[in-house]
C-alpha cells in the first residue's frame, strides 16, 4: 500500500506546491484554511444545509485560481473574497428557490416537523430571516461588518469594492436592519439590550 505524500511548509511553500502539483498540497491547503472559510460562510449565510458543498466549492475555486494570488501574506483575505462570492451566489439561489417553493408540500412538512428551539436558536433564525429580506450587497456589508467583525477596509476588500461603496451599502443596511428586526419578537429584546440600535438609550 502506498502512503500519500504529506506537505510540510509555510503558506509561501504551500502556494508553490499547489502550483507545481505536489500530491499532498491540496489536502494541506484545505486542512489549514477550512476553519476560516467555514466561519465566513456561516456568518454570511446563517443556517444552510448546503454549507459542506459550498465549502468545497470555495476550495475548488481557490485551487483553480491559485495562479492569481500575488501576495501570499494576503491568503486569508483572498479566500474570504472567494467565500463571499460563493455566499452571494447562494443567497440569490435561495431567494429564487423560495419564490418557487412557497406553497410546496415539502415546505409545509418541514414546518410541521420542526421542533421547539431555544430562545437563542429562535433569535438566530429570525436574524437571518431579516437578512434574507435585505438586498444582497447591503446584507454582505452588514454581515461582514457586524457579525463577522471585519473592519470597513477588510469588508470592502472581501466584497471586491471600494471603501466608499461599502460605506454606502452599510449605511443603507444600518437603516433597514433595525426597522425590520423590531418586527421580530425574538430580536426586539436583543436590540434594546444593545447600544447601537437601542431607541431608549440616553443621548
Amino acid at each position: 500500500m502506498l502512503t500519500p505524500l504529506t506537505f510540510v511548509g509555510d503558506d509561501a511553500a504551500l502556494v508553490e506546491a499547489l502550483r507545481t502539483g505536489h500530491p499532498g498540497a491540496a489536502a494541506a491547503f484545505y486542512d489549514r484554511h477550512a476553519g476560516h472559510v467555514r466561519l465566513v460562510l456561516r456568518s454570511t449565510l446563517g443556517p444552510d444545509d448546503d454549507l459542506p458543498d459550498l465549502l468545497q466549492e470555495v476550495f475548488i475555486r481557490a485551487l483553480n485560481q491559485i495562479g492569481t494570488l500575488r501576495d501570499v501574506d494576503r491568503m486569508g483575505s483572498w479566500l474570504t473574497s472567494i467565500a463571499v462570492f460563493v455566499a452571494r451566489a447562494q443567497i440569490r439561489l435561495r431567494a429564487r428557490r423560495s419564490r418557487l417553493r412557497v406553497f410546496s408540500p415539502e415546505r409545509t412538512r418541514s414546518w410541521q416537523l420542526e421542533q421547539p428551539s431555544s430562545d437563542a436558536r429562535r433569535a438566530l433564525r429570525q436574524l437571518y430571516a431579516v437578512l434574507d429580506r435585505m438586498p444582497v450587497e447591503q446584507r454582505m456589508a452588514f454581515v461582514l461588518r457586524y457579525i463577522h467583525g471585519m473592519t470597513l477596509a477588510e469588508a470592502a476588500e472581501a466584497c471586491e469594492t471600494s471603501l466608499a461603496t461599502l460605506k454606502r451599502r452599510l449605511a443603507r443596511a444600518e437603516k433597514r436592519f433595525p426597522e425590520a428586526a423590531r418586527r421580530e419578537p425574538a430580536l426586539t429584546q436583543w436590540l434594546e439590550d444593545g447600544t447601537r440600535w437601542n431607541t431608549n438609550k440616553k443621548a
